[in-house]
């Protein structure tokens, strides 16, 4: 990932003992989902007395650093807020020259077609893109799909996101599924919305990072983040360095044992929910039917028609996903056909 918005020439090589720390951390959990939120790129530009195009400029310089050290750390899925709904809102001088940067570095990307077939980079865009300007859209639009099958890498760009958004958006696709018959009213669960979010072919991110000196997500995956390790930093984005990432990685490791535990405790609880609502739809539909569920002689049957429903939601579920898939896939495909 690491030449993505840079030449590998221009990336400072890692220094012994970065190299031997580098070693000495692998040699414990490494997360394999890391999130970032590159705070500070305009108040670097003040510090600097720069104007904020360069500032946002050296963020971007900075990003492909750290992509390297993620891929020397063995971190193979990368999720980076780039640009939120909300920062539409800025003066239009500061949102164009980002959208002016963002084409320039799109188009190194397109440029680099072969190397990112050849390293196996998937780059995916998440958020709302529609918002952004048409060009644009078909920039990202030919990004994301002509890296779509690639898998040794990840690259998440959360662009024209926020967090409640993308939530707004699973729930109108759960609700429109249920409208249209392809799902039941009881088929919803917090498994299925998580299955309708823009990640939904991501792990949740095991490491959060954030510069600059704040300690909130800003609408950052917020879903997403329950049982992520979270690291706030002082240091402006632009002068973010592979010591505060080493620093974020010791944390997570630290914090690795109970966050593990919570995460497996929370997915067999959800799954549980989901057995139970199970449960209580079979019956309620033995019970609409005048079934004498006191009955011992129909345990056998009861427990058929409940194995029978949970395969029947299941496959309702998969039909609808392939659904929801096949209509995003489509909206790709015809932005990228529009002249």
């Amino acid at each position: 990932m690491e030449s993505l918005f840079k030449d590998e020439k221009d990336l400072p090589a890692m220094t012994w003992l970065q190299k031997f720390c580098c070693r000495i951390l692998k040699a414990g959990a490494i997360p394999r989902h890391i999130a970032i939120i590159m705070d500070g790129n305009r108040r670097y530009a003040r510090k600097h007395k720069y104007d904020n195009r360069l500032g946002h400029l050296k963020g971007f310089d900075k990003l492909a650093e750290t992509l390297s050290w993620c891929s020397e750390l063995g971190i193979n899925e990368v999720t980076i807020y780039a640009f939120s709904i909300e920062n539409f809102k800025r003066s239009k001088d500061e949102v164009d020259n980002i959208m002016d940067l963002a084409r320039e570095k799109f188009h190194r990307l397109q440029a680099e077609k072969e190397q990112i077939r050849k390293h196996g980079v998937c780059i995916r865009m998440i958020g709302d893109i529609n918002l952004l300007p048409p060009d644009l859209q078909k920039l990202a639009a030919d990004i994301v799909y002509f890296s779509r099958n690639n898998t040794r890498a990840i690259l998440n760009v959360c662009l024209a996101y926020t967090s409640r958004n993308e939530i707004t958006n699973a729930v109108k696709d759960v609700a429109s599924g249920v409208e249209s018959g392809l799902l039941y009213p009881s088929d919803s669960s917090e498994e299925l919305l998580e299955k309708c979010l823009y990640t939904n072919h991501s792990k949740d991110p095991d490491l959060l990072i954030r510069t600059s000196g704040e300690t909130r997500l800003s609408d950052f995956l917020l879903w997403q983040s329950s049982y992520t390790v979270l690291s706030f930093t002082e240091v402006l984005w632009p002068e973010f360095t592979i010591w505060h990432l080493f620093g974020a990685v010791l944390h997570y490791q630290r914090s690795y044992i109970s966050v593990k535990s919570a995460k497996e405790f929370n997915a067999s609880e959800r799954r549980k929910a989901v057995l139970e609502s199970d449960k209580q739809c079979v019956i309620q539909q033995l019970k609409t039917e005048g079934t004498n569920l006191e009955d011992k002689a129909l345990e056998n049957s009861i427990e058929e028609k409940l194995t029978q429903f949970t395969m029947d939601r299941e496959e309702r579920i998969k039909t609808f996903l392939k659904f929801v898939e096949n209509k995003r896939e489509l909206h790709v495909r015809n932005i990228l056909e529009t002249d």
